[in-house]
């Protein structure tokens, strides 16, 4: 692992659990659309993917539908779903230890920049972190291959070989497959087991906690 010199870290469901912002976020745009969806345990595979394409898939939204309806997200989410949030227990304690061991530490999130960076300061877990790479407000780079190409030119292009994507979901995993990068999958966050299964990342950490024995080991 320590080949591994830059570490790509993915923000929802890797670094904090941010169910309740998200899910409620989705509910009160759902609602502005006439859909109404009281159970927000089926709204959590939202937390992940870019918005556009989980409205899209789930919900037949046109890019016009979905555009008004992450519209009616961002209302909520800047207001109150932003900081409906909290960080993993362990996670500010092995981003110092690996900062100290001089790794080089990225978020690659296809969350906005605007809104990870706010996150990430309220939590104090900006200190821990190189660089921050992320999606625009108007889609422009919410695809993970994107953000992580990104990622990567803000880093200096390091050699892929040395770069480690972590994150909860397949597009992570998808997204540094296509960049030639090894990846980690997180089993504590939002991700089935199945879907992670199917993704065949490199490495699979159950807790955080072995998530800190793999980076170490």
């Amino acid at each position: 692992m320590t080949r591994y010199t830059h570490l790509l870290f993915d923000l929802d469901g890797t670094l904090t659990d941010p169910k309740e912002g998200i899910t409620r976020s989705v509910q009160y745009a759902l609602g502005r659309m006439g859909i109404e969806e009281p159970d927000l345990d089926k709204l959590t595979p939202f937390i992940g993917p870019p918005l556009q394409v989980s409205l899209r898939e789930r919900y037949g939204f046109t890019p016009e539908q979905a555009q008004e309806a992450i519209g009616w997200y961002r209302e909520y989410f800047t207001e109150r779903g932003m900081f409906q949030n909290e960080v993993y227990p362990g996670i500010p304690q092995l981003l110092a230890e690996l900062g100290a061991e001089g790794r080089k530490l990225i978020v690659a999130t296809s969350k906005p920049i605007v809104f990870a960076k706010q996150i990430l300061a309220h939590f104090g877990l900006d200190r821990h972190f190189a660089h921050l790479a992320g999606s625009e407000l108007d889609g422009t780079r919410s695809d993970k291959a994107d953000v992580i190409a990104y990622a990567l030119e803000l880093a200096g292009f390091p050699p892929v070989s040395a770069c480690l994507m972590i994150g909860d979901r397949k597009y992570d995993i998808e997204g540094a497959r296509a960049h030639g990068m090894d990846s980690a999958a997180v089993a504590y966050g939002y991700g089935t087991a199945e879907e992670l299964r199917l993704a065949q990342p490199a490495y699979t950490a159950a807790t955080v906690r072995s998530l800190a024995e793999l980076l170490r080991g």
